[in-house]
């Protein structure tokens, strides 16, 4: 079994990773990383787009169906499934993610910080604050996984979110908030790298030009997704995949059992497809 990271960078265009992340791109161009397009699920919202990611079903059947649904979550994520089959899991994470899968509401002082081995994230450093620094939140993840080895380890920055609705996604600040992400990357993946890890990164949704998100527009829908490890033949694939499959993929990159409510799409590339 390997251990995954997966980084989901909030907020984040296809257009822009593509453009504007050199080092992610770097690793496409000289055959060490594999990159594709992903379409987000509808409405291209965070919150119910952290349970896409997670759980792998849309909002008409999981129920969160926009940003003010606050609940844990009645699916069984990928945290869920790990600590079912006796896998360590953790998370560097905003609050909504601790609200879906640990606790709800979130009360600051005590869920800033949670390390309970009978929760589905059994260690978390949770934040709240829109502008808290993605260079704080990689380095939080990073004593996650020096402290306690987790097999699956979440990471999971807002700054380029903040800085698209504040500025458009058609800006020299959005550009540079990708840049700066691309930089912190080029610090960590090549540790995660030597040390054997599958990495994932990709986003939630993206930002189209009057600094929203949420509607059907390829601004807002289009993602990437980068992987990079031993389970996937590097390249680039042009296919657009669903991004309902991304649960159920992690979960085979976990060798773990899916859900019931899970559905396994191949993807190219994936040298695990069943």
């Amino acid at each position: 079994m390997s251990k995954v990271i997966m980084i989901v960078l909030d907020g984040l265009k296809y257009e822009t990773a593509r453009a504007s992340m050199g080092y992610l791109n770097h690793l496409v161009e000289v055959s060490q990383a594999a990159c594709y397009k992903v379409r987000s699920e509808l409405p291209s919202l965070s919150r119910p787009l952290y349970e896409v990611l997670l759980t792998g079903t849309p909002c008409s059947v999981n129920g969160i169906t926009a940003n003010h649904i606050v609940r844990l979550s009645h699916q069984k994520s990928v945290f869920h499934l790990a600590v079912e089959q006796g896998l360590k899991t953790a998370a560097a994470a905003y609050y909504w993610v601790s609200e879906l899968y640990n606790r709800a509401p979130f009360e600051r002082i005590e869920d800033r910080e949670q390390h309970n081995e009978a929760l589905p994230i059994q260690h978390g450093k949770f934040y709240f604050d829109d502008v808290y620094p993605d260079s704080h939140l990689f380095v939080d993840a990073e004593v996650l996984r020096q402290q306690y080895d987790p097999d699956f380890l979440y990471i999971h920055p807002m700054g380029i979110d903040d800085i698209g609705h504040k500025f458009t996604s058609d800006s020299k600040e959005y550009r540079g908030k990708a840049l700066e992400a691309d930089m912190i990357l080029a610090t960590f993946v090549p540790l995660w790298m030597s040390s054997g890890y599958e990495i994932i990164v990709t986003s939630d949704h993206g930002m189209n030009s009057d600094g929203h998100h949420g509607g059907t527009g390829d601004e807002e829908r289009d993602v990437p997704f980068y992987a990079i490890g031993s389970m996937f033949s590097p390249g680039e694939y042009p296919d657009e995949i669903p991004q309902l499959v991304v649960a159920p993929l992690l979960c085979q990159m976990l060798s773990l059992p899916l859900s019931e409510a899970m559905n396994f799409v191949q993807v190219p590339g994936f040298k695990l497809n069943i």
